[in-house]
């Protein structure tokens, strides 16, 4: 791939290579949110051999990577996008340029152009923490992202929001209620509520070498709700995390399509517990007519 000039003379976007790793986990880093886990070389590696859907699951597509580097070769922002051959829809993973905005727009503009033959295009469209990104772009942290994002024609919509909490180094013992198994994706504990052999209650949660923790999923039948399942489960599974090491946790509310009473519950459960709101996530959506494919 041929270098494109970019806003700052003697910069350029280019290919992501292997020496870049340190300079671009800075740079994601710089970006992280409370209780969001740090980038590592391994999560870094990850990111590269797929991209995780809305439910979690790696969806194994490689990403183009590029990187925006200085005039010294040093990458000072990093995008990472792809489409699919048999669906036209792409999708920005994730954009990383220290808020500046010149430099944003320059990383957003090189994926718009790779990604002209997809009418649609998505951007921030994840899950809940982990690998490079909260699932969502902070709003208010991120404002020059979202600024850049609208101005180049995107529409943003908020799809939940970002709490966090502290752990205490002893935490006080919780009911054992669930029946805990390893887990594999996300990599970290299941927790399951069972009622005559059938799961009723359940919540993943995983915590990292970084002492951060999160909390991706928890969920009671509707059957069984109003019965402080969900309760007595979240105490159980800050207790496993904490017994792990975690010294703070994070989730994230996909509430934005919820009916307003379940909603309003899972916001009183959680700050019952002592989450706090961090920020309001975003995802975003490009329309344009339809363009021919690159070689077509």
């Amino acid at each position: 791939m041929a270098f494109s000039t970019s806003p700052d003379s003697g910069s350029a976007i280019r290919p992501y290579r292997p020496d870049d790793g340190p300079w671009v986990r800075e740079l994601i880093d710089a970006d992280r949110l409370p209780g969001q886990p740090h980038c590592t070389a391994q999560k870094l590696a990850a990111a590269q051999h797929g991209a995780l859907s809305s439910a979690g699951w790696v969806i194994p597509v490689w990403p183009q990577i590029s990187v925006l580097a200085d005039a010294e070769d040093r990458p000072c922002g990093i995008i990472g996008y792809l489409s699919w051959t048999d669906v036209d829809t792409g999708l920005i993973c994730w954009v990383h340029a220290r808020e500046d905005g010149p430099a944003l727009g320059a990383l957003l503009g090189q994926a718009l152009a790779a990604l002209a033959h997809c009418p649609r295009i998505d951007a921030f469209a994840g899950a809940s923490p982990g690998l490079l990104g909260p699932g969502g772009l902070p709003r208010t942290h991120r404002g020059a992202t979202h600024d850049t994002l609208v101005q180049y024609g995107f529409t943003g919509l908020r799809s939940g929001r970002y709490l966090h909490r502290g752990l205490p180094a002893e935490a006080p013992p919780a009911k054992l209620v669930a029946d805990v198994f390893p887990c594999d994706v996300p990599p970290g504990h299941r927790l399951i509520i069972r009622e005559a052999a059938e799961p009723i209650a359940e919540a993943v949660v995983s915590a990292e070498a970084d002492r951060t923790a999160t909390v991706h999923w928890i969920e009671t039948l509707p059957t069984h709700r109003r019965r402080g399942l969900g309760r007595k489960l979240l105490a159980q599974a800050l207790a496993l995390l904490a017994e792990q090491g975690a010294t703070e946790v994070a989730l994230v509310l996909d509430d934005a399509q919820q009916p307003a009473s379940e909603s309003q519950a899972a916001t009183r459960l959680f700050h019952s517990f002592g989450f706090t709101h961090v920020d309001q996530l975003w995802t975003y959506q490009h329309r344009r007519p339809r363009a021919p494919r690159p070689g077509t």
